[in-house]
């Protein structure tokens, strides 16, 4: 009966897929990997559906308003936004956004934190106060309005990019990170005849790519989905972000459906409003998601490893 037992086992074994029988999964394992997979699916699922609600069509849509299989391709709603006049030159201006105010988002962070860290910066304590009383106090959007507006920066990219140069937060977490960094790397490089500028770019942001890559995602995010300075400030629909631009065909597409000749306008086009939805969401979010893939491989290396040797 033991030997029929033990024969039966090991048939069983054999018939399970190969990376289950190079590892011993125990029930535990199994449950672990099921509550796994359907979180993954639950998080998924919703841009799949928007991705294929993209590509529908208004008969589609009116059938099924949850997508599992797609049923049918229909580009219409990316056509209507790329065939916008305004479409490359607001993709332009969000473009150099992204670029130049990451840039000075990551100069003005790091530098400022690198300063901040070090403990014998007189008026240390007074500035960080000053920097945090800035997270819970601000002077209110009227002398916002007017202080941009004294310096010039009305229908001027630069306030999408100057008044935004540095996040706090950001600035706080670049802060508690340097004050984690050995001193010994410091002093070996003063030892050498390298000043604080030389130590920061050569010795300190080397070591600091994990943290550099974040930091740098965030920023860039924050700058591509630019919008209520773009609204706020620019009169000139020319210089309109992408973002804005997205938001006001959207706007004015819904307000014409509003009209009494909703139903034939969406039958000539063939343009259902859930279409742009999506159609919106994707085409201002893809390049982001595009990008994750590249910074990804910095997050989970160990920040210190190989930055001192003994």
């Amino acid at each position: 009966m033991t030997t029929t037992n033990a024969t039966v086992r090991k048939e069983a074994e054999a018939s399970l897929p190969s990376f289950v029988r190079r590892r011993k999964w125990s029930i535990a394992d199994m449950l672990i990997h099921a509550v796994l997979i359907f979180l993954t699916v639950c998080t998924v699922f919703p841009f799949y559906n928007v991705l294929l609600m993209s590509f529908s069509n208004s008969a589609a849509i009116a059938k099924q308003a949850v997508y599992l299989v797609p049923t049918v391709f229909d580009f219409s709603a990316y056509s209507y936004i790329l065939h916008e006049p305004r479409f490359l030159k607001a993709f332009l201006v969000t473009a150099f956004v992204t670029v130049a105010g990451t840039s000075l988002n990551l100069l003005g962070t790091l530098t400022g934190a690198y300063v901040l860290s070090k403990s014998g910066f007189p008026g240390r304590r007074l500035v960080m106060s000053g920097i945090i009383f800035t997270m819970f106090f601000n002077g209110g959007l009227i002398p916002f309005y007017l202080t941009m507006k004294n310096l010039g920066l009305i229908n001027n990219l630069l306030v999408m990019i100057l008044p935004v140069a540095i996040n706090t937060f950001y600035m706080i977490i670049c802060l508690s990170f340097f004050r984690t960094l050995p001193a010994g790397l410091e002093e070996s490089a003063k030892i050498d005849g390298a000043n604080e500028i030389q130590i920061l770019y050569k010795i300190v942001l080397p070591v600091s790519k994990p943290m550099l890559a974040t930091i740098a995602l965030f920023y860039a995010v924050d700058r591509w989905n630019e919008w209520w300075h773009g609204v706020l400030f620019m009169t000139n629909v020319n210089l309109l972000p992408l973002q804005a631009l997205l938001r006001e065909l959207l706007t004015n597409y819904q307000q014409v459906l509003s009209s009494i000749a909703a139903s034939v306008i969406v039958q000539n086009t063939g343009l259902h409003p859930e279409m742009l939805k999506m159609a919106v969401l994707i085409v201002s979010v893809l390049p982001i998601v595009l990008l994750y893939p590249f910074m990804q491989k910095y997050f989970s290396k160990g920040v210190m490893i190989g930055s001192i040797k003994g």
